[in-house]
């Protein structure tokens, strides 16, 4: 449970008992003291409004993201690897972009995008689906940088098989739990996950603190 869901529930739990407090007993006395129902009451509503606009509860409908597309590949002819188009090696891209690539005819395998910044940790990539979108040889995944202005990354594409899959989906559910984002090390990387395909790319904006 993250912070700002705690205190939404602290808050919750203040206006009850500001509520119940003010109730009259038998004696015709309010069971709390009205000293302090009004501020029991006040910070319970101040801290339901802190946890509801800050908890991503009402930010994933509040705030329309801003994705841009960078420079895009033309691809010809047979696709025989999976492979990233857009952005491309050596790019400048802003803080929030999409990742798009190709994959031949008959691939099964699930595709993830991951970044390496210059903390050399690794950073799985998703949006409400986890894995990239495949769909008629073309997959995408909305990719996000929170890095300082030309901060230059590895742009990272693997195959993965099932295992490998439910470890990077965990792992960023569980990130987001905590509201950290401590990346990955090398060593932490799943067996299952094959790299496929590496390209450099620079933030052209200053994204740091923008998530």
């Amino acid at each position: 449970m993250s912070a700002k869901i705690l205190i939404l529930l602290i808050g919750v739990f203040l206006i009850l008992v500001a509520i119940l407090g003010s109730k009259k007993g038998s004696s015709g006395k309010s069971l709390l003291n009205s000293k302090l129902i009004i501020p029991f009451g006040v910070i319970g509503i101040l801290m339901m409004i802190y946890g509801s606009y800050s908890s991503d509860l009402v930010n994933s409908n509040s705030q329309m993201e801003q994705i841009s597309i960078g420079k895009k590949l033309n691809i010809t002819g047979n696709i025989e690897n999976v492979k990233v188009i857009s952005p491309i090696d050596q790019d400048s891209v802003d803080c929030r972009i999409l990742t798009m690539g190709v994959y031949p005819e008959n691939h099964t395998k699930d595709i993830w995008v991951v970044i390496k910044p210059t903390d050399e940790k690794y950073y799985p990539q998703s949006d409400h689906t986890n894995t990239s979108y495949k769909r008629e040889g073309e997959w995408q995944v909305v990719t996000r940088f929170g890095g300082d202005l030309g901060e230059g990354y590895d742009l990272i594409v693997y195959e993965t098989d099932t295992t490998a899959s439910e470890f990077f989906s965990k792992t960023i559910a569980q990130w987001k739990e905590v509201e950290d984002y401590p990346g990955l090390k090398l060593e932490d990387m799943p067996a299952g996950a094959k790299e496929v395909d590496r390209i450099k790319i620079y933030t052209r904006k200053n994204c740091r603190g923008v998530f």
